[in-house]
C-alpha cells in the first residue's frame, strides 16, 4: 500500500482521485505524521468485497465437506446457475 500525507487529497483532490484509480489498491493517509484513513477506489472496494464474500463461501464449503456434508454433483450445480439465470431472465 502506498501513503500520502492528507494535505495531498485536500491540495488536489482531482489529481489524488486519478492516481487511487490508477494504482488500484489502497493509499493510507496520515495525520501529523501516523495513519490515519485508508482510501480507494469505488470499483477497488467492490473487488475487494467480492474477494472477501468469496472467501466466505468457500470457507462455509470446507466447512460442510469436513462435517461430511453430501456433495453436488458439477452438472447439478451448472443445473441450478441456469435454471436461476433463466427465471431471471423471464422476470
Amino acid at each position: 500500500m502506498d501513503i500520502k500525507p492528507s494535505t495531498k487529497i485536500r491540495q488536489d483532490y482531482n489529481g489524488f482521485s486519478k492516481y487511487c484509480h490508477e494504482i488500484d489498491e489502497p493509499v493510507i493517509l496520515t495525520r501529523n505524521g501516523e495513519a490515519d484513513l485508508v482510501v480507494m477506489s469505488h470499483e477497488t472496494f467492490r473487488r475487494r468485497e467480492a474477494r472477501i464474500k468469496l472467501q466466505s463461501k468457500l470457507l462455509v464449503a470446507e466447512k460442510q465437506i469436513d462435517e461430511g456434508s453430501q456433495l453436488i454433483e458439477h452438472e447439478q450445480v451448472i443445473a441450478n446457475i441456469r435454471r436461476k439465470i433463466n427465471a431471471t431472465k423471464e422476470d
